[in-house]
């Protein structure tokens, strides 16, 4: 989710069945698979008791071994019940300006057997699946979909130009799957090579995947179980059934020590020769800070300067067309990025740990795991997983981690993704592992209050405001930052919306700072809640407040709360607030009463979650690879 440099490591399988030939990642005319009249007559499926609509069919077939990386894509989905109609409402994640989506056909087969072809129109749209996990989808909507139907479409991932992207295949989904298969065609030029593994285990009676003497590796998997996915859940991928492909461009060690050491030298001697430009570094942070400046007064300095140069991985997708003409010239060292004052995240923090050390103080580089998606297992051995980079810092004494290229993260804080995980501190030597700082729960606050009075309609009417401080309010910068002001004001008034009465009336009237990461982001509102004093409406808000409270409440839950992914925060409301259970009868003098029940982000930025969290622009992560030294690259 990371928030690196846009070539990312973008992996999508919506894993599927195949025939056992490999096909190319393209489609010519319409290619259906034939339909038996068993499908056509099921009702229910025995593996899937009660399911609202089933997979019979998901192929996937990944070519890697062109200029481009494509992706072909066949998905046959059977209707059960009624509420499996919903299915006929096809998304398709994409990431804008890094995967293009081609050559989409669709049609629906009505349970007597005749066809209606899909001709309309399809649409670009944010999708959010679960409280804070949002994405942007290719959208579009199947005709005459009955329960009993058949819907059936396919479709091409086109990836960008010589890029090598780490497959995947999640074999898990929202439904349960009766049969699919996965071909992947790696790229095996020199010095390239690729290897699989299966972290969560492959469902049961499932061969492993096979490389052929034709290169390509082949899996078939029978009853994959439908995956049910809930807010505030550990990273979703994490818990799939999923099979990884990492591509290496040296000898892979299987030794874990050995590989670490190794991998860290190499990082190591990377980030050094980007940042080891000692006078110019020295003469920038001259005009940052003075000499009589506190350690601390220094180091934010330093940081509030990096936060000011254009952070290029926060900006809206663009192609890479659309690049070529902006004349934007590559950041070679961190000479350049002050030169050019504009760069990507993860290279703007390398800036800070050069700025750092040119006013002295003992500051290393970090490659960290984000825990948007996966957890990290050393034991892995896969480097790819440590796809963030913080900055470590010796302040009077103490280790203190910073990543100014997360915008909008305060100063002395990481965003959530990055707290709490593993990484390596690096060095000459290979490096030395880490685990980075966790905030307390006074440093992100979110703080309600409201002077509030019931009219004699008995209505109640007045003012709330609604404070965020630390990454409540980085949370929410970020994911206003590419919005107009309208869209800004709907995500607001949303978010008050969604823990009070329906039917309230919700007006934002201030303008917040959106822009600066050191102050706290205030939002002011006008509020009406209609009917109040009717004791009706005031149980209906005391049931949906306390439903709203916590992930824990409100519902039997399949997965457990995701804890290590929770933000710790402090919840503070007056009993004016709309968010208290109970009221107090002094509404104009009510108390402030603080909550420490943690709270997961209510927004979480686009990034966090890479792979499906796509069309944010906001990721930065370095782990996406040229395919050859002999080939251009394409532009950062």
């Amino acid at each position: 989710m990371n928030k690196r440099r846009v070539a990312v490591v973008c992996t999508f399988a919506f894993m599927v069945v195949a025939t056992g030939l490999w096909k190319a990642g393209t489609v010519s005319g319409d290619e259906w698979q034939p339909i038996s009249p068993e499908e056509l007559k099921m009702t229910s499926l025995p593996e899937a008791p009660g399911a609202p609509a089933v997979y019979l069919y998901r192929q996937v077939d990944r070519n890697d071994t062109d200029r481009a990386s494509t992706e072909y894509n066949y998905l046959r989905i059977k209707i059960l019940t009624e509420e499996g109609r919903k299915y006929a409402n096809i998304e398709i994640p994409f990431w804008k300006g890094r995967i293009n989506i081609s050559t989409i056909r669709a049609r629906t087969i009505r349970p007597d057997g005749t066809v209606a072809v899909f001709e309309g129109k399809t649409y670009e749209q944010t999708v959010e699946k679960t409280k804070g996990a949002k994405y942007l989808a290719k959208t579009f909507s199947l005709p005459d979909v009955q329960v009993g139907s058949i819907i059936e479409y396919h479709f091409n991932y086109d990836f960008e130009d010589n890029k090598i992207f780490s497959s995947e295949w999640i074999l898990s989904e929202e439904l349960f799957t009766k049969k699919g298969v996965f071909t992947l065609k790696p790229y095996t030029r020199f010095p390239w090579s690729v290897q699989w593994s299966w972290p969560a285990g492959l469902p049961a009676g499932t061969k492993a995947p096979e490389e052929g003497p034709d290169h390509v590796v082949r899996m078939t998997a029978l009853n994959i179980p439908a995956f049910v996915t809930e807010d505030f859940m550990p990273p979703p991928d994490e818990l799939k059934f999923r099979v990884n492909f990492v591509y290496h461009d040296e000898p892979v060690e299987t030794d874990m020590n050995k590989f670490w050491r190794n991998y860290g030298k190499k990082k190591h001697g990377q980030v050094e020769g980007f940042i080891d430009k000692r006078k110019p570094m020295e003469e920038a942070v001259n005009a940052i800070i003075s000499p009589n400046d506190t350690p601390e007064v220094k180091l934010k300095k330093i940081y509030e300067r990096v936060q000011s140069i254009q952070n290029l991985s926060y900006l809206p997708a663009k192609s890479a067309e659309e690049r070529k003409h902006e004349s934007m010239k590559d950041n070679n060292n961190v000479e350049d990025i002050w030169k050019h004052q504009y760069a990507y995240g993860w290279d703007l923090t390398w800036l800070f740990v050069g700025l750092a050390r040119a006013a002295g103080f003992e500051a290393y580089p970090c490659i960290v795991s984000s825990r948007g998606q996966y957890f990290f297992h050393k034991e892995r051995v896969n480097g790819r997983e440590l796809n963030a980079n913080v900055a470590l810092v010796k302040v009077n004494g103490k280790d203190e981690y910073f990543d100014p290229g997360a915008a909008f993260t305060p100063f002395g804080l990481l965003p959530w993704v990055e707290t709490g995980v593993a990484g390596l501190r690096l060095d000459k030597d290979g490096g030395t592992w880490i685990q980075t700082s966790m905030p307390g729960s006074d440093q992100t606050m979110l703080q309600r209050s409201a002077k509030l009075e019931v009219s004699s309609e008995g209505d109640l009417r007045g003012k709330l405001a609604v404070t965020y401080t630390g990454l409540n309010a980085w949370n929410v910068r970020v994911e206003g930052r590419n919005q107009d002001d309208a869209a800004r004001k709907k995500l607001l008034e949303d978010e008050v919306k969604s823990s009070i009465p329906a039917g309230s009336e919700v007006e934002l009237t201030n303008t917040p700072d959106w822009q600066s990461a050191s102050s706290a982001f205030v939002a002011e509102f006008q509020l009406k809640v209609p009917g109040w004093t009717a004791s009706a409406g005031r149980r209906a808000a005391q049931s949906r407040l306390s439903s709203a409270s916590t992930p824990e409440e409100g519902g039997k839950r399949r997965m457990p709360p995701g804890c290590p992914t929770f933000q710790p925060s402090r919840r503070c409301s007056s009993s004016a607030s709309m968010l208290m259970s109970t009221w107090s009868s002094d509404l104009e003098n009510a108390a402030i009463k603080p909550s420490t029940a943690a709270e997961p982000p209510s927004t979480a930025s686009a990034w966090i979650a890479r792979r499906r969290l796509i069309g944010s622009g906001a990721c930065r992560s370095d782990s996406c690879h040229q395919r050859a030294p002999t080939r251009s690259s394409a532009s950062k």
